[in-house]
Formats: structure tokens, sequence, C-alpha cells
């Protein structure tokens, strides 16, 4: 049955590359990054071999397989998600056990294109204990173990992601938290081995306190097996074999109970009665198409967990900023532009959000300038307040005021500028969005290659309109905040505000041409 379910799955993986040119240039483009990968590490681990000392081989072997893990965790939310196309749910209208279900769901992300990588340089990592013939016995075994706990491991915030069944908002909540604590495991994992490092000492001497400290957690018991027995260390290699098979019998333990709460549990629609006449914000905000529009987008920003994960960047990145380089470091200083840059980009397909429900929009027959006014107005009734507090709060913690009007300047700029282009390029992009509900880890249908560079190319957009103000405040940091302050948040919210209302302008002109065209192809999408 596994065997068969393989089969499946990559037989419609093929036929979908027949059918969509870019699909298989991104997956040939995957396929070449992974190589390109696979002999850049294998050339390392071989000169590691020939000419590096058993403790370089050792931190490098735990250190390096810890990152793996790590990787493996958090990598479907920086790159593309993970492919759900076969999952729990999927399979459990069939004659499955659930222990049939996991190891096919296994050798699915087993065998794709980082499974296979990641496989080959667990193997390859052996090398490095070709010295010590026991050791390089051990490590073949340990590697594979190393690269289980990597595979399940994923498996199981994936399927936490998805709230393990239940009504939709438990669904939504659970995956909104897992994702956040994941995104959060570097920058904790980096600040605890600072701390119990002491802060202090060359970079050399913390990656040799975090080999040291790593073999004793899931993340890197399995590869410190073989370093343990090229050092002699019998008993040390055997305890921490026991701790990489106790991490991966809990995992796998975890995931069983996931699944079986997932199906056990089937998906359903969560629904509430409101008393009559209560409207929410459509009976706040004012009436015509831009009230209508603003109270619809200011309601699924508040509500609708895709817009809300898009403002997870807001205490993620100061977070971040301050365990690599501290509250007094340029990064910490520069977090609230960067929020700025990325939340600009939230809005640049907001019409894909909206899915077939965009027919209701046509039908009203909303004027496009007025459309595209109530969308910016919904998000930038969030997004300015939060960029306003987070350059506050860290011109606070910094304890350096002075360069908050630059700050403040800069980012506000960038932000409206962000949406004047977004209020364009969301009435002319249609691209594949995450439908309610689904997981933040979950690969959605009909992305591309091409399709995700889209992204980039209205960031860069943004950047080039954003130059103004990126020059003063490269300026004021350069001579000093306190005379460039206030002529930077006067370039950034004059340039700013004036983008916003020509992007409102044109994206208005550009919607009322081409909204069938869009429906048509928002409904053309892959489901």
């Amino acid at each position: 049955m596994v065997a068969t379910v393989l089969k499946l799955r990559y037989r419609a993986l093929f036929n979908t590359l027949a059918r969509r040119p870019w699909q298989l240039v991104g997956f040939i483009a995957g396929a070449l990054w992974g190589i390109g990968i696979l002999i850049s590490v294998t050339a390392g681990i071989v000169s590691l071999s020939l000419a590096g000392s058993l403790d370089a081989s050792a931190a490098v072997s735990i250190i390096g397989g810890s990152a793996l893990v790590l990787g493996w965790v958090v990598g479907p939310i920086v790159v593309a998600g993970m492919d759900t196309a076969i999952d729990a749910r999927r399979l459990a209208p069939y004659p499955f056990s659930r222990r049939q279900t996991m190891l096919a769901l296994a050798g699915t992300a087993a065998t794709g294109i980082p499974g296979v990588v990641s496989t080959l340089v667990a193997l390859i990592s052996v090398i490095l204990w070709a010295r010590w013939p026991l050791a390089a016995l051990a490590g073949i075994p340990a590697a594979l173990i190393g690269v289980a706990i990597c595979v399940v491991a994923s498996r199981l915030v994936a399927e936490l992601s998805g709230g393990v069944g239940g009504n939709r908002r438990g669904r939504e909540l659970i995956g909104t938290l897992v994702l956040v604590v994941v995104m959060l495991a570097g920058p904790i994992t980096t600040g605890i081995l600072s701390l119990l490092d002491g802060g202090d000492g060359s970079l050399g001497e913390r990656l040799g306190a975090a080999a040291a400290i790593l073999p004793w957690t899931p993340l890197g018991a399995a590869w410190a097996v073989a370093p343990a027995l090229a050092a002699g260390e019998g008993l040390l290699a055997l305890a921490r074999l026991a701790i990489a098979l106790a991490a991966l019998a809990a995992l796998w333990w975890a995931w069983s109970r996931a699944i079986a709460g997932a199906t056990a549990s089937p998906a359903r629609q969560s629904s509430r009665q409101v008393a009559a006449g209560k409207l929410g914000l459509f009976g706040v905000m004012p009436t015509g198409g831009v009230g209508a529009t603003w109270a619809r987008s200011l309601n699924a920003w508040l509500r609708d967990p895709r817009y809300l994960r898009q403002l997870l960047v807001v205490p993620i990145f100061p977070i971040l900023f301050a365990f690599v380089s501290g509250v007094d470091g340029f990064l910490f200083a520069a977090s609230p532009v960067l929020v700025a840059f990325v939340l600009a980009i939230a809005c640049y397909s907001d019409i894909s959000y909206d899915g077939t429900a965009y027919a209701t929009v046509l039908a009203t027959g909303v004027r496009g300038r007025d459309d595209r006014l109530g969308r910016l107005l919904g998000a930038a009734c969030l997004g300015i307040p939060l960029v306003v507090v987070l350059t506050v709060a860290t011109s606070v913690l910094s304890a350096d005021a002075g360069r908050l009007p630059l700050v403040l300047g800069t980012a506000l700029g960038v932000l409206l500028t962000g949406y004047g282009v977004s209020a364009v390029t969301s009435a002319m992009i249609i691209s594949p969005v995450a439908a309610p509900g689904d997981s933040p880890f979950k690969s959605v249908p009909g992305q591309t290659f091409v399709g995700g560079l889209l992204v980039f190319v209205v960031w860069a957009v943004i950047a080039v309109l954003s130059l103004p103000v990126l020059f003063l405040a490269v300026t004021g940091m350069v001579q000093g905040p306190a005379a460039w302050g206030l002529p930077t948040l006067a370039t950034g919210v004059v340039v700013g505000g004036g983008i916003a209302a020509l992007g409102v302008h044109l994206g208005g002109r550009t919607f009322d041409r081409s909204g069938p065209e869009l429906l048509e192809r928002i409904r053309a999408l892959p489901s």
C-alpha cells in the first residue's frame, strides 16, 4: 500500500510538470540547487577529512547536523511550503492503518528533492570518520536516524500547524501558534547557547561550546555518535544514540497522536448567530463603496489568519535582531524599516485572497478607485499604528530617542510607497494563495518559480520609488540623525503619501478595465 501511494504521488507530480512548463522550470531549478549543495558539501567534507582535526570534524558534524534538523522544521516557512498533495486527511477514507499512513507520508517527504539531498549529505558525512573505521561504520545508521528525525519532526510540525482537526478557528489558532514558535526557534536556540557560553569568547569558542551542548539535545544527538566513537568514548556514544532514538520515538508517537486527532475529528466549519442589526464594522464605517470596502478589508486583517500571519514580522524582526546583534546594534535600530518593507508587500495580490468571492465585488459595481482606496485604508489602519509603535519601542529600548524621526520617516515612507505600488499590482496580478484555514506549511497548488519571483520584482519597484527617503536616511545615519530626522520624516510622509494617492488612481483605472478578466483568472487557478 505504501509503495502504491508513492507511485501515485509521483505519477501525479510528473503529470503536473508535463502540463505546467513553469512548474517544470521550478522543479529543475530546485534539482540543480540540490546538486550544487551536494557538490559543495561533499568537497568540504572531503577536504576536512584529509586535513582537519578530530575536534574540527566533530564540530562540523554536530553543528551541521543540528542545523539540518532545524532547517527541516523552519524551511517550509521561508521557502515554498511543504508538499501536502498527500496528507493524512486525504488518505483517511482509504483502508490504511495509521502506521501505513505515517510510512507513506514519511516516504513522500524522504524521496523529494530535500529528502534525497539530506540523506546523501548525511551519508557522505561519514567520510569525516574514514580514519576511524568503527566510527565510520556506526556513523551510517546514526546518520539515517538523524535524517529520520528531520522528516518526522517536519511532518509533526506540519500536522500540528493544521490544528489536528476540529473547527476552523481552532485549526487556524494552533497553526499560527506553531508558526510563531518555529520562526523563533533559531533565535531562541542561539540565545540559550550564548547564555550557556557566558556570552564571551571568539566565534570558534562559541562554536565549540555549541558542539559540546547540542549532542545532549534531539537536534544534535544522532550526529554526535560517530565523533564520540572516534574519540574512543564508547559509553558516551551509546548515551547519545539513546537520546537520538528516544527523540525519534517521542516524535513518532506525537505525530501518531496528531494524525489520530486529524483523521478522527474531521474539519468542520464554525458558525455563530449574530443579533439582528449588528453589522460590526459595516455599521461603523462610512457608507458607499469606499466605506464598505474599508470595512471588509479591515475585517479580513483582524480575522483572517492569512492576513494576521503577515503581521508576525512586527514582533519577530526586532526579537530576532535583538538576539543577533543586541538592542544597540544597527539591525535592531533598522527593524521598523524592514518591517515596513515586508508589510508593504502584504497586499500586492490582494484580490487573490478574495477567491471566487471576488465575483460579489464585481456584482456591486463598485468603482475601481473606491475599491483601491478602501483596501489601502484597511491595511493602513493596522500597518501604520504598528510601525509607529514599533519605532517608538525600539528607540526607547536602545536609549537613542534622537533617531526616532529619522527611522519613523523612513519606515512610513517605505510603507506608504508599498501601499501605492500594491494598489496597482493587486489589480494586475492573480497568484495562487493559501485557502482559508490551510496550514501555513502547506504548499499552494499552482505556485511556480516565476510566480515566486514576482514578489521580488514588486519589492524592487518599492525600493526604487523609496530612494528619496532612503537617501536621506542613509545620509542622516552617516552625518547624525539630529539634523536629518525631521526632513526625513517630512519627505517620507509627503513622498509616500503622494505615491499612495497615485497608486490608488492608477490601480483604480486598471481595476475598472480588467475586473472581469481577474475573475476568470481566479477561476482558472488550480485547487
